[in-house]
C-alpha cells in the first residue's frame, strides 16, 4: 500500500503512489448452451473513474461488498447481487459532499439499476 492522494495509506495506489481508478462497465451475456466457449459478453455502458473517486470510496468503506473492490482486477457481479450493491452504493452517497462524486455515483447506481432489471446483464467492476 502507498501513500496517494487520498492522504492516508491508500491501497488502492500504484507504485508511484497515485490513486487507481475502477471503471464500473455494464455487459451483457449472451450464453447458448452450457459451455464457457459459447458465452459473450458485449458492453452496453460504462463510468469511467478518471478522477479515481469510486476507487477511493471503495478503499475507505466498511461495507462488505465495497470492500471486496481489487484495484487490480475485475470484480463481476450478478443481478442477484445489485441488491445489496445499490443499498451499499446508497449509504457511500449519502456521506459524500462533493457534487461531482454525487453526480459519479449516481451514474454507478444507474448501472446496477439497469443491471438488476435484466437478468442477462453483469456489472463488472474493472481496475486499472
Amino acid at each position: 500500500m502507498m501513500q496517494g492522494e487520498c492522504g492516508n495509506i491508500c491501497p488502492f495506489s500504484d507504485v508511484e503512489g497515485d490513486p487507481v481508478g475502477v471503471d464500473v462497465v455494464l455487459s451483457s451475456v449472451e450464453q447458448k448452451g452450457t459451455s464457457s466457449k459459447r458465452r459473450r459478453v458485449r458492453q452496453v455502458d460504462v463510468v469511467l473513474d478518471t478522477r479515481d473517486e469510486f476507487a477511493h470510496i471503495c478503499s475507505s468503506s466498511s461495507l462488505p461488498m465495497l470492500s471486496r473492490v481489487n484495484p487490480y482486477g475485475t470484480l463481476i457481479l450478478t443481478r442477484s447481487e445489485m441488491a445489496q450493491f445499490i443499498s451499499e452504493v446508497e449509504v457511500e452517497f449519502v456521506k459524500v459532499g462533493d457534487e461531482e462524486v454525487r453526480n459519479l455515483l449516481n451514474r454507478v447506481l444507474g448501472l446496477a439499476r439497469e443491471c438488476e432489471n435484466n437478468e442477462a446483464n453483469e456489472l463488472r467492476l474493472e481496475g486499472d
